[in-house]
């Protein structure tokens, strides 16, 4: 009786799933199958590699999992007595001390800029707006050597070095997140109604005050997700760094994952480790603000 139930059971079990798996689902598991796949595996060769003992990296065949968690591309990362040691805490500092800089006067200067362009009146608002975004549209590639001539010229006049300057490379990163920050906030103000801020204008409130107490309180998930993309521009950027940053004490963390990858000896684990500490600040910052990413991403979508 057990058995019969057993294959009864069964039976029944692969009837419900035939009946559910229609051609469109097939097709829908199969392509989201794949998708899964192309996204979690290169996250899970990194991490299971930057737990790998060299002799599992060199092997002929791939290795898909560790035989022990081998901590030794960590250390030559963090541990001053091993060698090499790649002070990669430093470098992790100074990307910390480029993108928060970056993310907060990109918040700065887009709220200030948005509001004049979402309230008030002047000629060429519009144009304004668009060439603003036209900036964005230029490749990396063809302003960094421009911006580079620029701030060179200015720190000779006042006598500022724009190579191997931190605060310099914030500068140039400005020109990147700002104006896709001034777009998003330029809609998002739109969708707010005015009448709201004019009944505090109305109470006695100055303009900034209104800005302060009743605007920005209203834009909260569109700031979280400007300051947000603000902060990942600038911790992953590489080419600006490439160029701007010329000692190694003052390296991000994207170049010094180069640095490392092209090290005489080949380092895969080191490369791995690192790349694997450089997503943790971005994966934790995405999962504590997901839901305002979700509202801000979608602010003005209607205006």
């Amino acid at each position: 009786m057990k058995k019969n139930d057993s294959g009864s059971k069964a039976r029944n079990l692969i009837g419900h799933v035939a009946n559910w798996l229609n051609p469109g689902r097939l097709i829908w598991a199969v392509g989201m199958t794949f998708f899964l796949t192309g996204i979690l595996f290169p996250f899970f060769w990194m991490l299971s590699t930057s737990f790998k003992s060299y002799t599992e990296i060199s092997g002929g065949s791939p290795t898909y999992l560790p035989s022990g968690f081998q901590l030794d591309a960590f250390m030559e990362l963090f541990n001053p007595a091993s060698t090499p040691f790649w002070n990669f805490g430093q470098n992790l500092l100074n990307s910390l001390r480029v993108a928060v800089p970056t993310a907060i006067i990109a918040v700065i200067l887009s709220i200030l800029g948005a509001y004049a362009i979402a309230r008030l009146r002047f000629p060429g608002k519009e144009f304004f707006l668009n060439g603003v975004l036209l900036i964005y549209l230029f490749p990396s590639v063809l302003l960094v050597i421009p911006l580079f001539a620029m701030l060179a010229q200015l720190g000779g006049t006042f006598g500022f070095s724009a190579q191997d300057n931190l605060w310099v490379l914030t500068l140039t990163y400005l020109s990147r997140t700002l104006p896709v920050a001034t777009y998003m906030l330029t809609n998002y103000f739109r969708s707010i109604p005015s009448a709201i801020e004019e009944q505090g204008m109305v109470d006695g409130a100055s303009r900034l005050e209104v800005i302060r107490y009743i605007t920005i309180p209203l834009s909260i998930p569109s700031i979280v997700t400007i300051a947000t993309y603000a902060f990942m521009i600038a911790w992953n950027e590489f080419l600006y760094a490439l160029v701007f940053l010329n000692s190694r004490g003052k390296f991000t963390v994207p170049i010094q994952i180069k640095t490392i990858f092209g090290a005489p000896t080949p380092r895969p684990n080191v490369v791995m480790a690192a790349s694997l500490i450089t997503t943790i600040p971005i994966v934790i910052l995405y999962l504590s603000i997901q839901k305002y990413l979700q509202e801000g991403l979608t602010a003005g979508a209607t205006d």
